[in-house]
C-alpha cells in the first residue's frame, strides 16, 4: 500500500533516518513500499523532553525512526509509560498509555507513536488549565 505525502514549502521530514526537506513549492511524495516517516511537526528534539508525556513520546519515536535500536529505548519508555500511570486518573489517557505500549510490544512503532501524541496533547491541555493559560479565545 502507498503512502502520500502533501509536503509544503520547505517543509521538512525524515525518511528512514534521513532528513529531507522538501524544495520551494507544494510537492507530493508517494512512497511505493514500508518506511519511517516522519513529518517535522511531529518530530521532538531531545532538549524538548521536559514534561512526563514527552518522556513517553521521545523513546517511542526513537523506536520508530531507528527500529534496529529499538530495545536501547524500550526499558526508558516502559518505565515513563508506568510513571505516568500512576499520576493520572483519567479512564481515556491510560487506555492510551496501554494502548502505546501494546504497540510497541507489536512492534507497530509508529501506532505507539500516535498514542503517545494524545498523551502528550493531554498533558499540554491539562498544564494549561492548570496554569490558567488557556488557548484562544478572549482573556477579558
Amino acid at each position: 500500500m502507498a503512502l502520500k505525502l502533501s509536503l509544503k514549502p520547505g517543509e521538512k521530514f525524515v525518511l528512514n533516518g534521513a532528513v529531507v526537506q522538501n524544495g520551494d513549492r507544494r510537492g507530493v511524495l508517494i512512497l511505493q513500499n514500508r518506511a519511517s516517516v516522519l513529518r517535522e511537526k511531529d518530530i521532538m528534539q531531545a532538549d524538548e523532553v521536559t514534561t512526563p508525556a514527552r518522556r513517553i513520546y521521545f523513546p517511542i519515536m526513537m523506536m520508530y525512526l531507528d527500529e534496529a535500536s529499538a530495545s536501547k529505548f524500550y526499558d526508558e519508555m516502559a518505565l515513563r509509560i508506568t510513571e505516568f500511570m500512576g499520576a493520572t486518573k483519567n479512564p481515556d489517557i491510560l487506555a492510551e498509555c496501554v494502548s502505546a505500549s501494546r504497540h510497541v510490544l507489536q512492534r507497530e512503532y509508529y501506532k505507539a507513536l500516535m498514542a503517545a501524541r494524545k498523551i502528550v496533547d493531554y498533558e499540554e491541555k491539562v498544564l494549561n488549565v492548570a496554569s490558567g493559560v488557556h488557548s484562544g479565545g478572549d482573556a477579558g
